[in-house]
């Protein structure tokens, strides 16, 4: 991605401040990152609350209809926020969003200055830049991606995490997901490029990282001629890091080469996200996912066979049109046999552009709500049951910063991705372990964390 390359003191956006907002994916969120650090990079400087910032940039999702309507009220709601300094405050909106919406965005939210998507984030500066000189409002969305994200300056949300984009865009044309319409068709990056970024990640120090794509199992197809996914984690399994882990895998391509790998390197996490979304072939075939409920199976068996130990998480949506009480059975069973760490479970939405979208929906909004029910049910007793495993265990924990309801309690994650609390020693600061891999013995678990001691 190209950014324009000025002396900080010499923009426009010197000593200007800034505030942003992330709804959405982990590429949304690695975005935010970039975004930072380009404007910090132009001399604007972060602010904690949006009446202190002279520039609010807001990135949003719109593959859930839940965070365009969240997107569209704090928008709307701020029109009437005081303006810093007695100057306008200039509002962006990117993301999918931007991509998707474009003008129109501004149709609904005239108050909004600059209108960004998904292809063009590196020209975000500019953009705000031409805003402030001309006083016009600026939307640029382009078709083509033109570069990867990790291009662009970053100031990174956690210091010891790093993202790190192996691809982007998606070839799989799910009928429910606007993805492919929004990021674009997949693009790899080199794998020379990968491995020159883990080297130097390593080198600062960087304790995690997470390789990120909408379908990281295809990497390297549309470069190579075939997926390389194995060997990136492989590259990434002899780089030096202390954890790794990766988003999203599709079941379709996760190949054998792949589990084998995550099985070799002691560095790659035990966790793995494996969307499901259905348990019925039927709904399956209607979503175009392109495997079965067996061939699912199947790959949780053999995932597990190689890393016994392992946590899975999934994604789920109920009520995609035309769903019976036996399709949804079908996907309680899978539930109930797979038996997953983490779920995360929506209700069908219709996104406009979309081949569902023209299917009609005629589902009682009352099922909708008796099904979420019931899965969220069998998910709290999954999550539980997995949790409870770990009792008695030392677990390796990154510490990530103090519990929202304790200063007195260090939070941090697992190797596989629960979240962990234990008491802080006497005398321990959170700003001298922060960041830091500590051993936590579990004393006892919830659904959503281990409670321990440390070590």
């Amino acid at each position: 991605m190209q950014q324009t390359n000025i002396a900080s003191e010499d923009r426009p956006l010197a000593g200007m401040t800034y505030w942003q907002r992330t709804f959405g994916c982990q590429m949304n969120e690695n975005d935010a990152e970039r975004v930072a650090g380009m404007l910090e990079e132009a001399g604007a400087l972060p602010v904690l609350t949006i009446e202190d910032a002279d520039i609010a940039i807001f990135l949003t999702c719109c593959v859930r209809e839940k965070a365009e309507l969240r997107l569209m009220g704090q928008v709307a709601s701020i029109k009437n926020v005081p303006d810093v300094h007695g100057a306008k405050r200039i509002i962006a909106v990117g993301g999918c969003i931007g991509q998707l919406d474009g003008p129109d965005l501004r149709e609904e939210l005239s108050h909004v200055d600059v209108v960004f998507g998904t292809h063009n984030l590196g020209h975000l500066v500019d953009l705000i830049e031409r805003r402030i000189v001309t006083g016009e409002p600026q939307v640029e969305t382009i078709e083509v991606n033109d570069g990867f994200a990790s291009d662009l300056p970053v100031r990174r949300a956690k210091p010891w995490h790093a993202w790190v984009p192996i691809m982007t865009g998606c070839d799989n044309f799910c009928t429910y997901c606007i993805v492919p319409y929004v990021r674009g068709r997949e693009m790899s990056r080199s794998i020379d490029d990968i491995e020159n970024e883990l080297a130097t990640l390593a080198d600062a120090g960087i304790r995690e990282i997470t390789l990120l794509g909408q379908n990281v199992n295809s990497y390297g197809r549309d470069l190579y001629g075939e997926p390389r996914f194995a060997q990136v984690l492989a590259l990434a399994g002899k780089s030096g890091v202390d954890r790794v882990r990766f988003v999203t895998s599709h079941p379709k391509d996760l190949l054998p080469e792949t589990i084998e790998a995550m099985a070799e390197y002691p560095n790659i996490m035990p966790q793995l996200h494996l969307p499901l979304q259905s348990g019925s072939d039927r709904i399956l075939r209607a979503m175009n996912r392109s495997y079965t409920v067996e061939r699912y199976l199947g790959l949780v068996h053999d995932v597990r066979e190689a890393i016994p130990d392992i946590s899975l998480s999934t994604d789920i949506i109920i009520g995609f049109p035309g769903e019976t009480e036996e399709d949804f059975q079908g996907t309680l069973d899978v539930v109930k046999e797979v038996g997953y760490g983490q779920m995360f479970r929506f209700i069908y939405s219709k996104r406009p552009g979309t081949p569902a979208a023209t299917i009609v929906d005629d589902m009682p909004r009352e099922v909708l709500q008796e099904r979420f029910e019931r899965l969220e049910c069998l998910a709290q007793e999954s999550s539980l049951a997995e949790n409870e495993h770990e009792i008695g265990k030392t677990i390796p924990v990154l510490v990530e910063g103090v519990s929202k309801r304790d200063a007195g309690i260090l939070a941090g994650k697992s190797p596989k991705l629960q979240t962990v609390h234990a008491q802080l020693a006497d005398g321990m600061r959170i700003d001298d372990v922060i960041g830091s891999i500590m051993a936590v013995h579990v004393d006892s678990a919830t659904t959503n964390y281990l409670q321990g001691t440390l070590v």
